[in-house]
């Protein structure tokens, strides 16, 4: 990781009729990191990731991702910095009518310039990373797991070999151990590919396993942003309710324990439904 910062937000005021979301709001993701983003209902952490993302674009302010301007008006820019950046939704979102191997093509197929001969090999390496056996490939959406889908959700993030990976709530809905594993799969990747991932979660496990830095969102703005360690220390309502309680607690336990040893560049491929 470097201090250089890939993504920088500057000014950045968020309004949807009366309703102001974001105001003055300034943030910087640090190259090679991972930067969770936390907030209580109505903070607005999906509205900014999918901001970062070129989805939606704020009142007033910049967004510069790879030194860019994604909000100028160059939509072909944007298209580039797009091809640059994977997107993990919560639910997954996988097409339910395309197969996992279509899923994890389509935006390979979308470029218009690879060989469908390339696309099968990169599809079959991406479903390898995301450790999905490739017996699956050929099954549709309706027959998955909740825990095959996310995974096959990141493999398709993963498609086009981004720098930047985007994840909303990775591990909802998973149960404790295929959340402990999916865990460990995105730091095992961050590691591999030198990621910078920027996530939102309100998984104290997932937040203190993953996180080199928390940014947490109140009063319409970044109140403060640093490592699990110095954010728990700031005295404000959100962080005491959030952090310190006894989900919170237990969680700054697991972090402050001893580290295991590495996590493995190549778990065993997940086989079961």
């Amino acid at each position: 990781m470097t201090d250089a910062a890939i993504i920088d937000i500057q000014n950045l005021r968020t309004q949807f009729g009366r309703a102001v979301v974001h105001d003055n709001l300034n943030l910087q993701v640090r190259q090679g990191e991972i930067l969770s983003i936390v907030g209580g209902s109505g903070s607005g952490k999906t509205v900014l990731l999918r901001q970062m993302l070129g989805l939606e674009v704020p009142k007033r302010g910049t967004i510069k991702i790879l030194g860019e301007d994604i909000h100028s008006r160059q939509a072909k820019h944007i298209q580039y910095l797009r091809k640059r950046s994977g997107m993990l939704f919560q639910h997954g979102a996988l097409y339910s009518a395309l197969s996992v191997f279509d899923n994890v093509a389509q935006p390979m197929r979308e470029l218009r310039t690879l060989p469908e001969a390339l696309i099968h090999d990169m599809v079959y390496l991406k479903l390898q990373m995301a450790d999905i056996g490739f017996e699956h490939a050929r099954k549709m959406p309706s027959d998955l797991s909740g825990g095959m889908i996310k995974r096959i959700a990141l493999a398709r993030a993963l498609a086009l070999d981004p720098e930047l990976l985007f994840l909303d709530e990775p591990t909802a809905g998973l149960d404790p151990d295929r959340s402990d594993s999916f865990v460990k799969l995105i730091l095992s990747l961050h590691k591999q590919l030198s990621l910078t991932v920027v996530m939102v979660t309100h998984d104290l496990d997932s937040l203190f396993a993953l996180s080199t830095r928390i940014a947490v969102l109140a009063d319409k703005k970044v109140l403060t942003v640093g490592t699990p360690q110095e954010v728990v220390k700031v005295e404000h309502p959100f962080i005491e309710r959030f952090f310190l309680g006894g989900r919170g607690n237990r969680a700054m336990e697991v972090l402050e324990q001893p580290d295991q040893g590495p996590v493995p560049d190549h778990p065993q491929q997940h086989k079961e439904n």
